[in-house]
């Protein structure tokens, strides 16, 4: 047996149920549309990747240098950080002097990051510069 007395009564709980509700709702009925109104094609490039429409020649044999990856990497990571700032900067009254404090060490730490990624060829494209970088480095060593 249920004891009705142990549901609560307020009216965030009764919200916040039927927000939940409501959200697998929707996202079983997006769901059921998509499969009962989505196409049924058979054609031979259906499970091929396409950009912009276009069916590519041979995506498998594709080598994309990592350095696209490392950038995709640290705009993500200075990215995320602008908005730490952004959240600071609409707050700032309230942080005072000692936030203030926090935000330039925050700041001093990304630009020490971007200080070495530039030292150590992070965010070098052209192969001439790798070149003469190597060439430096044996000539130390």
């Amino acid at each position: 047996m249920t004891d009705f007395a142990s549901v609560p009564e307020s009216p965030e709980f009764w919200g916040t149920t039927l927000y939940i509700i409501g959200v697998f709702g929707l996202c079983g009925l997006m769901l059921v549309l998509s499969w009962l109104l989505g196409g049924r094609s058979g054609a031979r490039a259906r499970n091929e990747p396409f950009e912009s429409g276009v069916v590519s020649g041979s995506p498998e044999k594709l080598r994309l240098s990592a350095k696209f990856y490392l950038v995709a990497v640290f705009f993500v990571i200075f990215d995320v950080e602008a908005l730490f700032l952004y959240a600071w900067a609409v707050s700032v009254r309230e942080a005072g002097w000692m936030g203030f404090i926090e935000a330039f060490i925050f700041i001093f730490i990304l630009g020490a990051s971007l200080v070495y990624l530039v030292r150590v060829g992070a965010l070098d494209w052209a192969p001439q510069a790798r070149k003469a970088r190597k060439q430096r480095e044996d000539k130390q060593t």
